[in-house]
């Protein structure tokens, strides 16, 4: 029997590369997508030779409004049949809301809020169709606690997904499809470079934060046991209770406070 399929966004490095090696590792075949064409190629020669399963890999940015039908149609042309969908492609813009020209906010919802769900629409009835499914959509401890000034929106992207998750789960799943948004905190990844506050979050403890492999690994076995929301690592599970339990009032006390410590506002 041929190999299921995973379709990974944002697969040439950090949590996405992550998952890649965790899809890998369980016997799936991958398709790879991000921008970075010499990077993805690495990614995928790596990860053929250690687990000696196949790799596709497809360069696009997601940011582009047409690039998740191009990557549909590519997949379709290649005579794949996707099996899982990890929708991680994503990053946050530091600062000040109005510290930023509208196209740049514009761009960050194109990819993951309004590409996420496209890729999703696109993809989950053939899983349907097929009797099995898995999507994973990279959301964030941020979506699950008050949401603290710069990165405005980041935690509001992240919320959507978790609704989005959460409703979609309870579609799908007597169809033999799971959905499960995923949650981590802090990850030791590309996304602190990026957005160019690393310096910043140097500062904070070391048990706060947690590595890719751990976050994908928990990924993984969370959509396969059908959670339809996942908080990685003990630490952030217990902020996201106290988030719930304690006064809203407290919460947002905490995050004003916390917030210039590791991001810019």
């Amino acid at each position: 029997m041929s190999r299921r399929t995973a379709l990974i966004t944002g697969g040439s490095s950090g949590i996405g590369e992550a998952f890649a090696d965790v899809f890998a590792a369980e016997g799936f075949d991958l398709v790879l997508t991000a921008r970075r064409a010499d990077r993805l190629a690495a990614v995928a020669a790596r990860i053929e030779k250690q687990f000696g399963i196949r790799v596709h890999t497809i360069t696009a940015d997601l940011a582009d409004r047409g690039a998740p039908e191009r990557m549909c149609a590519e997949v379709a042309a290649r005579g794949i049949a996707i099996d899982a969908l990890v929708n991680n492609a994503g990053y946050g813009i530091p600062g000040a809301f109005g510290a930023s020209e509208w196209p740049r906010h514009e761009a960050m919802l194109q990819v993951m809020v309004v590409a996420l769900a496209e890729l999703t629409h696109r993809l989950v009835p053939g899983m349907v169709a097929r009797g099995y499914g898995r999507v994973i959509n990279v959301a964030s401890l941020a979506a699950l606690v008050p949401a603290p000034p710069g990165h405005t929106l980041y935690a509001a992207t992240k919320a959507f997904v978790v609704k989005f998750s959460e409703s979609l789960a309870h579609e799908v799943r007597p169809a033999g499809v799971h959905v499960t948004a995923l949650c981590p905190g802090f990850t030791l990844s590309e996304f602190h470079d990026v957005t160019g506050t690393r310096d910043t979050v140097r500062q904070l403890p070391g048990w706060v934060w947690m590595d890719a492999p751990t976050v994908a690994r928990e990924g993984f076995d969370a959509v396969m046991a059908g959670a339809s929301v996942h908080v990685t690592g003990r630490v952030n599970r217990t902020v996201a209770v106290l988030s719930r339990i304690l006064p809203q009032r407290v919460m947002v006390a905490i995050a004003r406070r916390a917030a210039p410590r590791y991001r810019k506002s």
